[in-house]
């Protein structure tokens, strides 16, 4: 991790769960950090649970990605006040818990594609563009699911497997194209199985099934963006011991 120190990292969102988890470790391992997330302020309250220096490091920045231009805006002022991205944590996803098939969910079924699949999309080019400016050799890294690799014999996931899906097709078009360009940028997909996080809330979980931690996941993108620079790990699958999918 020793030359991502100073280097900027953006983690989509970063108010709770999983991207609140890589902000902290990412902000602690020596990176100026910028946590976006539509409810800004529970992102700098992330910086009580952090020493002082690492609470320094964390920037908190207002940012929805299912808007386009509020993730224009967003990089723009990442680039004028922190220089560009280095590393970029494609974290924010939702889930709407509903059947496919109900009719009247469009809204639900927008949301999810315009936050999954389509914000994570434009956040990678802004981030991309910004590497390839700076001839920087950067990372960006898709916090996916093993719904991106099955279907997950589950009530109501709704469009979110096929959201998923396309993640991990995604990251393969990624790396193909940036191989074409002959760029040195790294794109990751890490898919973890069941995580304890805000997603389920309200959602039908059964008590013994058994769930990952956040930090299990942080931990996962320490590795990934940790790796020598000839080493691209393409996807990382990370399940808690017992899963039934």
């Amino acid at each position: 991790m020793n030359r991502w120190i100073r280097k900027v990292a953006v983690v989509t969102g970063a108010s709770s769960g999983i991207g609140a988890a890589i902000a902290k470790d990412l902000a602690k391992a020596g990176m100026v950090t910028i946590g976006l997330a539509r409810r800004v302020e529970r992102v700098e309250q992330l910086k009580q649970d952090l020493p002082k220096e690492a609470a320094a490091r964390l920037h908190a920045m207002k940012c929805d990605v299912s808007v386009e231009t509020d993730i224009e805006r967003t990089f723009q002022r990442i680039r004028d006040t922190h220089g560009g991205v280095d590393v970029l944590v494609n974290n924010a996803g939702i889930l709407r818990s509903n059947n496919l098939l109900d009719v009247g969910t469009t809204a639900d079924l927008r949301a999810v594609l315009d936050t999954n699949v389509t914000g994570l999309v434009l956040c990678s080019q802004w981030a991309y563009q910004s590497m390839v400016e700076r001839k920087v050799e950067g990372h960006i890294v898709h916090i996916n699911s093993v719904a991106g690799h099955g279907v997950p014999n589950f009530p109501k996931l709704n469009i979110y497997p096929g959201t998923k899906h396309a993640v991990t097709a995604i990251t393969e078009v990624m790396r193909q194209e940036m191989r074409a360009a002959e760029s040195k940028v790294k794109v990751t997909s890490i898919s973890p199985g069941g995580v304890r996080t805000e997603i389920f809330d309200g959602y039908p979980i059964p008590d013994d099934m058994v769930l990952l931690h956040s930090e299990d996941i942080s931990e996962a993108v320490l590795y990934v963006i940790g790796t020598p620079p000839h080493v691209q790990v393409h996807e990382l699958t990370i399940k808690p011991i017992g899963e039934i999918f």
